[in-house]
Formats: C-alpha cells, structure tokens, sequence
C-alpha cells in the first residue's frame, strides 16, 4: 500500500515502518547506508534538517521510492489517522 507523507515526522515513521518489516535494527540499517545509527534514529524521529541525500540512501537500502504526484486533499492530522 502507498504511504502518503507530508512531513519529516511522517517521512521518518514510514522509514521505521519499512526498516521493522525488513527485520532491520537501525545500526543494520546505518551499515547499509553508510550513516552514523544516531543518523538514522534521527531521520524515524523527523529531526528537521536532514540531507536529501541522506534520505535518498535510506530509501535505497529499504528498497522504497518517492513519487511525485498532485496533492490530496487531505490534511497531515487526516493523513496520520491513516498509519
């Protein structure tokens, strides 16, 4: 199922979300990725200020994509009711 995610807090639960189904602890991921474990947590907290690229290694390593699309109508507090 698609994720629909609005803010970085909504980004980083998605991260964790793939990263637990993946059976992948943060350091495993951070191996993956190349970044610091503290890296990661900080991205699945939605820590503002992360790198774009720092976002596009982990959706790397958790095999996941962004897509680009027209926005819904619905607001971020909607959206969190969702997951």
């Amino acid at each position: 199922m698609d994720q629909i995610a609005r803010t970085p807090k909504q980004i980083g639960d998605a991260f964790r979300r793939q990263r637990r189904k993946l059976g992948l602890n943060q350091a495993d991921l951070g191996e993956r990725t190349q970044l610091r474990q503290a890296t990661i947590s900080a991205v699945e907290s939605g820590t503002p200020g992360t790198q774009l690229r720092t976002l596009c290694e982990i959706l790397t390593a958790l095999d996941l994509e962004f897509v680009i699309r027209p926005r819904t109508k619905a607001n971020s507090a909607e959206i969190e009711e969702i997951f």
